[in-house]
C-alpha cells in the first residue's frame, strides 16, 4: 500500500510526528473528522480509541500500541519509543477478539531458522536484562530460607488490558488476595506498576493495602533484577508474565493476555479459540519478531529487533542522573498540567 495514504485521527501532537516514522514510506494524513472517510480509506487509531463517529461501509480500522521492548524510560514520561505495533484486526491485548498477533500465533509456522534467531534473540534479552522500559535500579535479594517466591505484578487499573483482557479479578488487590489464599506458605513479593510507583498514574482500589497479602513491595526495582530471583509469576495480563516466560519462570495467569492459552502458562481463565500448543521460540518469533516494528532513535529509519536491542543497550549505558533529575522534573510539571489519572 505503499503510496497510498492513511488517515489517522486523535492523536496527539507528539504522537503524530512517531506515528509518521513508523508508517515509513506510507503517508498519513491527520483528519478530525472520519465521516468523510471512503471506502476503501484505511482509519488509523491510537490503542482501543473508540471510533469517531459512524464510519462509511469499507473503510478499514487499524491499532497502534507500544511494542514490548519499547525504551528506557516509560511512555507515561514521554519518552520516545523503539518499537510500535501496528495491528489490522484489533490489539494484542485485547482478548475479547483476535489481533493479528494472535492470528500469527495461532495459524503461522516458523522455519527452523526463524526458530533458531527467535532462541538467540531471546538469550541475548535474558543475558543483557532487558524488558519493556527499562526502569529501576536496585537490586533485590531473595530472603534467605525462603521457599516458594511468586512474584505478583501489579498494573494500571484503568489500563486497556484491564478492561478487555482481565477475567474476573480484575484489581491488584484482588489478584493479591486470590495469590495468598492458593499459596499461603508461598513468600509473595509485589511490584507495583512503574506508572504507579512515579506517581503519574493512581493507584487501584485498595492497592494502598497492598503489604498487608504480601511479605514484600518491590518499588524501584527493576523487573529484569527480580526475575531470576523468584520462582513463579502471577498476573492478570501484565507482560511481565511474557517477560518471566522468556527466562524460564513458571506463570499463572488470572486474566486472558496474549501468551497465555498456547500451553506455556497455567491459566485460570481458558480462551477456546486458542487451540494449538506452542513452544516458546515460536511465541517469541511472533511476539518479537514478526508483530512489531522497530525504528531507530538516531536515524528514524525501520530497524529489526536485533539492532533494537543494540540501541537499548547503548541508550541504557548513556542513562545519567542528570537524565533523571530532567525526568523528576518534567514528572511534577506533567502532574500539574494533567494530573495523575
Amino acid at each position: 500500500m505503499t503510496g497510498h495514504p492513511v488517515f489517522a485521527h486523535g492523536f496527539s501532537w507528539r504522537k503524530r510526528a512517531i506515528l509518521r516514522r513508523f508508517m515509513g514510506k506510507q503517508p498519513v494524513r491527520f483528519v478530525r473528522d472520519a465521516s468523510k472517510l471512503a471506502a476503501g480509506d484505511t482509519l488509523v487509531l491510537w490503542g482501543d480509541a473508540p471510533l469517531p463517529g459512524r464510519l462509511a461501509d469499507g473503510v478499514g480500522v487499524v491499532r497502534v500500541e507500544d511494542g514490548f521492548l519499547r525504551s528506557v524510560g516509560l511512555g507515561v514520561d514521554l519518552v520516545q519509543p523503539l518499537s510500535w505495533v501496528i495491528d489490522n484486526r484489533g490489539l494484542y491485548y485485547d482478548a475479547s477478539r483476535p489481533s493479528d498477533l494472535e492470528c500469527l500465533l495461532q495459524e503461522s509456522h516458523f522455519d527452523a531458522a526463524m526458530l533458531a534467531r527467535a532462541a538467540r534473540l531471546r538469550q541475548r534479552i535474558v543475558d543483557a536484562g532487558l524488558s519493556k522500559y527499562n526502569v529501576g535500579n536496585d537490586r533485590w535479594v531473595r530472603p534467605a530460607g525462603s521457599k516458594r517466591v511468586i512474584l505478583v505484578p501489579g498494573q494500571v487499573e484503568s489500563d486497556a488490558s484491564i478492561r478487555t483482557g482481565a477475567a474476573g479479578i480484575r484489581t491488584n488487590i484482588g489478584l493479591l488476595r486470590a495469590v495468598r489464599e492458593a499459596n499461603p506458605d508461598a513468600y509473595i513479593l509485589y511490584k507495583p506498576h512503574p506508572d504507579v510507583a512515579a506517581g503519574l498514574r493512581a493507584m487501584g482500589a485498595g492497592e494502598d493495602q497492598a503489604s498487608t497479602l504480601c511479605d514484600e513491595v518491590a518499588g524501584e526495582v527493576a523487573m529484569s533484577g527480580l526475575l531470576p530471583e523468584v520462582d513463579e509469576v502471577h498476573v492478570m495480563t501484565s507482560l511481565a508474565g511474557f517477560e518471566a516466560l522468556l527466562r524460564g519462570k513458571p506463570v499463572t495467569c488470572y486474566g486472558q493476555p496474549f501468551y497465555a492459552g498456547w500451553g506455556l502458562t497455567q491459566d485460570k481463565a481458558p480462551i477456546p479459540r486458542r487451540t494449538r500448543k506452542l513452544d516458546l521460540d515460536v511465541l517469541v518469533a511472533a511476539t518479537l519478531i514478526r508483530y512489531p516494528r522497530y525504528v531507530s532513535r538516531t536515524t528514524g529509519k525501520p530497524i529489526t529487533p536485533e539492532e533494537a536491542i543494540a540501541e537499548l543497550l547503548a541508550w541504557r549505558a548513556q542513562s545519567t542522573a542528570e537524565l533523571t533529575l530532567w525526568r523528576r522534573f518534567m514528572r511534577c510539571m506533567l502532574r500539574k498540567i494533567v494530573g495523575v489519572r
